[in-house]
């Protein structure tokens, strides 16, 4: 349960959040990707007052100092989570400093919802750290350079970073709150499902031993930092005092939360609505309680899909910082706590600008319009995602801009609270709406009200359709016989047949009125959302008694609400949708055509035609000939050079190398994805070319396969199998998932499944067909021992039944255990290839063990011996392989070097034999 953000800048991912409520000494260690450079990170723990901060600190290359980036984790997340985008950053020319809060992760302590007295001040401390940095940038002595950014619960601590410490420079915080109280009690109402979610998951944390060795058990208060200045004083203001609250009833429940936050839950969620001393404690750590002192550059990034944060929370952050002078871009993606699409790709790739033009100061840096909105505008049929389409305003527009008037008709209305508030109404589920409010942009609506627990009223149907981009209002009048009423108002769109109606984003505005028992008016402002009503349709104001996300009072009543005043909608028309560009096919392809037209025309080059099928070879799955390639871009060097192997039937075929040697490659060339240079490709019989009809024989895994996460495992393999154009009857769909061993889980939605069983989902999709080759690369990554011995289990029963399996893999262990036969290849070039008791065992192989390390100058002159291929170190003492000399001519070498022999005899581990292979190919 916590926020992900997978990055790197530049690149489109869909982004699902399952559920996010808030969402010593170091270690240097490379990370790196294929074309981008190294990325240093060093691992380090923190003391602070009461806690073990776990950090990472990731920079680039090159010795000049640069700005630093302080990144937050979501509620339930850790410093982990965004990895990913802390090396990009760091490649991009940043100093990143990620850190697990206080009862996250490996950090020790307890959690304070960013207490200004704890995880603010972490943050400070944070910054003195930064400031020692060489190769950080100072703006004075003491003052790094910095920017904070960090969704949910990351994003909250980056506001309230720049409002207590000065030396924040810029911040892009995403899908935040402003005001915790308004957020959990909004106007005075209890969001028990979103608070029940986040107390129980917080309050049953389990807080692992730190790297630097403090533990902070569950329920223990820890002793506040008494007398100790802020870290920074000079720059950094004085916290607010939280209010105290008192011991919980269940202390031993409150898991590393700080007991009087327990308290105040437990408080609230027996009282069903919240109390003065609860709203305040939230407020004190809120970012709107310090908002007069934020006056830092901010991007601020808020989503349509949520029912937590708002987008009234976004609303309030732009004002108020803009008010104190700052720039201020603001940014409605479209998924958020409910899911949807994050956009982390395009939000990312922002956020670098952003900081590149307020922390690296580069003026030219176009950082984006001030307002910008992704609005849906259809489903891509390739892949069921929706199809997103930015609208921009060249200022933000608030929630009230371009109102227009909608007279509602409906008469004075009754109905009724049930006792126990219950069956509730739908609208968002929190972690289960799956991006439900995303959905309501399609046209698809989830809501559910039950009869005699609601007032309606509507409007006439629109004459033209309109674009409500911010919250609308309605004025009503509501009595109860109770005194008191709780109300959640909610604008549906309703379409011409009456029937279908979708609650925009599944949002409700909770209102709790009191002393209504003779009639009150009210001015009732629902959520703000982006959606466009058709022409034809109406709009539908609805009061309903209750919604499954807060709490109703438990005492039936009745009420009675007619209307004050017509429904205000705001249109924001300054807020234009960019025209959807045409397809890059649509004028790509005939650019294509001509330039293949014109090379033909002057080349006068005809395609080669497949050598005809071998007739003698038409039972051997694969053999590969001279098969050689070299990339264009490293035209000194061979991918693949002077290949040849053969695979017989019923092999499990283990391809082995290190990076680079060549093996992906291979597996592109095999299926026909790029050509090789020289050399051949036979499967049964049959020469590979791009689209050879003997590929339809052959079943591949590489690099993950794609899924609907809304359909069941079964659902997406049948489409898959349509997608082909071959008869239903040949996909042997139910043989396929008996080797893949998914039971049940085939009934499910694929979004629900493990890492485990998505891998196995995607085997059983290159199985489809049954193909008398499969090809599967790298298939146990991500997965733990025991979904690893499955996975080995799928391949070895799928070649029992006399088809060949070739995997790619760096797990030596388990290719040892699951595969036949092996193929070693280096720099392109085969190694060895043969049986893997034969490779493993091999006679001209000996492990020499030692009394004691042997000097590598001593190793340096034992492979310079006559008859000796190699000679490597192990920990056992030394792999020594035969090249001419017999075993006994080799032991009278190493008596004569003085060697402390203390035994001689074959070796049989994989991974001793690969390392004497790739050490002997050198």
């Amino acid at each position: 349960m916590q926020i992900r953000l997978p990055r790197p800048r530049g690149r489109w991912l869909a982004g699902v959040a399952a559920f996010a409520v808030l969402a010593g000494a170091g270690t240097w260690t490379a990370v790196a990707d294929d074309a981008a450079p190294a990325v240093h990170r060093e691992d380090r723990v923190h003391s602070m007052p009461g806690a073990e901060i776990d950090t990472s600190y990731f920079t680039g290359g090159g010795s000049e100092r640069r700005p630093a980036v302080l990144l937050g984790h979501g509620f339930g997340g850790s410093k982990e989570d965004v990895r990913a985008q802390a090396e990009q950053l760091a490649r991009d020319g940043y100093a990143v400093l990620t850190w697990s809060a206080r009862g996250f992760g490996r950090s020790t302590g307890q959690i304070g919802l960013n207490d200004p007295e704890r995880e603010v001040k972490d943050v400070s401390r944070l910054i003195d750290w930064l400031a020692k940095r060489p190769e950080v940038t100072l703006d004075a002595d003491g003052d790094p350079r910095v920017g904070m950014s960090g969704s949910s619960y990351g994003g909250a601590i980056s506001l309230l970073g720049a409002a207590y410490d000065r030396r924040v420079d810029a911040i892009a915080p995403q899908i935040t709150y402003w005001n915790l109280a308004d957020a959990l009690f909004p106007d005075g109402v209890f969001k028990k499902l979103w608070a029940g979610i986040f107390f129980s998951t917080g309050s049953a944390a389990t807080l692992d031993t730190a790297p630097g060795g403090g533990r902070v058990q569950p329920g223990t208060p820890e002793e506040p930092p008494a007398g100790e200045a802020p870290s920074g004083q000079d720059q950094a203001a004085a916290a607010p005092e939280g209010t105290a609250a008192p011991a919980p009833a269940n202390p031993a429940g409150c898991g590393p939360f700080e007991p009087a936050l327990c308290a105040m839950y437990e408080r609230v969620a027996v009282a069903g609505k919240p109390d003065a001393e609860a709203r305040e404690l939230l407020e004190s750590r809120s970012p709107s309680a310090v908002g007069d002192r934020i006056r830092t550059p901010a991007l601020i990034v808020q989503g349509r899909s949520d029912s937590l944060f708002p987008l009234s929370h976004a609303d309030a952050m732009a004002k108020t910082i803009r008010a104190n002078g700052a720039p201020v871009a603001v940014d409605w993606i479209a998924g958020g706590h409910d899911g949807g699409d994050r956009e982390t790709g395009r939000v990312e790739g922002r956020i670098g600008d952003w900081f590149d033009r307020y922390l690296k100061q580069d003026k030219s840096v176009d950082t984006g319009p001030a307002f910008r909105v992704s609005r849906t505008g259809g489903v891509d049929s390739t892949d069921g995602q929706a199809l997103l389409r930015g609208a921009t305003g060249p200022a933000y527009p608030g929630l009230t801009d371009g109102t227009r008037q909608f007279a509602l008709t409906g008469r004075e209305q009754r109905f009724s609270n049930p006792a126990g508030g219950t069956p509730p109404a739908i609208s968002a589920v929190p972690g289960l709406s799956g991006g439900a409010g995303a959905l309501s942009s399609l046209g698809i609506g989830l809501s559910l009200d039950f009869p005699g627990q609601f007032a309606s009223f509507a409007s006439k149907p629109l004459d033209t359709s309109v674009r409500i981009t911010g919250s609308p209002t309605v004025r009503v009048k509501v009595a109860s016989d109770s005194g008191d009423a709780v109300l959640f108002a909610k604008v549906y769109d309703v379409g011409p047949d009456g029937r279908q109606q979708v609650l925009p984003s599944q949002l409700v505005a909770p209102v709790r009125v009191e002393d209504a028992k003779d009639g009150k008016e009210v001015e009732l402002t629902l959520p703000a959302v982006d959606h466009e009503v058709d022409a034809g349709h109406r709009l539908r104001l609805v009061l309903s008694a209750t919604d499954l996300g807060y709490a109703s009072p438990a005492a039936p009543a009745t009420y009675t609400v007619s209307l004050a005043g017509q429904l205000a909608v705001p249109t924001a028309p300054a807020v234009k949708t960019q025209a959807a560009g045409l397809p890059w096919w649509v004028w790509a392809m005939p650019a294509a055509g001509a330039l293949v037209a014109a090379a033909l025309l002057l080349t006068a080059r005809r395609r080669a035609l497949a050598p005809p099928p071998d007739a003698e070879r038409a039972e051997v799955p694969l053999e590969i000939t001279g098969l050689s390639k070299k990339y264009s871009r490293s035209a000194d060097r061979y991918a693949v050079r002077d290949l040849s192997f053969r695979v017989e039937k019923g092999q499990v075929l283990g391809l082995l190398g290190p990076n680079g040697a060549g093996k992906t490659t291979t597996l592109r060339m095999l299926m026909g994805l790029i050509r090789p240079d020289a050399g051949e490709i036979r499967v049964f019989g049959h020469a590979i070319r791009p689209g050879a009809p003997v590929l339809s024989r052959v079943g591949a895994f590489v690099e993950g396969a794609g899924f609907l996460p809304h359909l069941s495992g079964r659902d997406n393999l049948e489409l898959y199998w349509q997608a082909t154009g071959r008869p239903a009857a040949d996909a042997h769909i139910d043989e396929a998932l008996e080797i893949a061993g998914l039971g049940d889980a085939l009934a499910r939605a694929v979004r629900t499944y493990s890492q485990g069983m998505r891998q196995r989902l995607a085997i059983a999709q290159a199985m489809l067909g049954m193909p008398d080759l499969l090809i599967l690369d790298e298939p146990t990554n991500g997965l733990d021992p025991p979904q690893i011995r499955e996975m080995r289990d799928v391949m070895i029963r799928y070649a029992e039944g006399g088809r060949t399996v070739i995997v790619s893999s760096h797990l030596l262990s388990e290719v040892e255990q699951s595969c036949t036969h092996l193929v070693v290849m280096d720099r392109g070039r085969l190694v060895q290839a043969g049986p893997v008791a034969e490779i493993t065992g091999e006679s001209d192989t000996l492990l020499v063990t030692v009394d004691g390390e042997v000097p590598e100058p001593l190793v340096e002159k034992i492979a310079a011996l006559p008859g000796i291929g190699s000679a490597v170190r192990t920990g056992d003492g030394l792999l020594v392989r035969l090249d001419g000399a017999s075993a006994t001519e080799m032991i009278t070498e190493l008596v004569r070097l003085d060697v402390p022999l203390t035994g001689v005899g074959p070796h049989r581990r994989l991974e001793d034999a690969f390392l004497t292979l790739i050490g002997g190919s050198a």
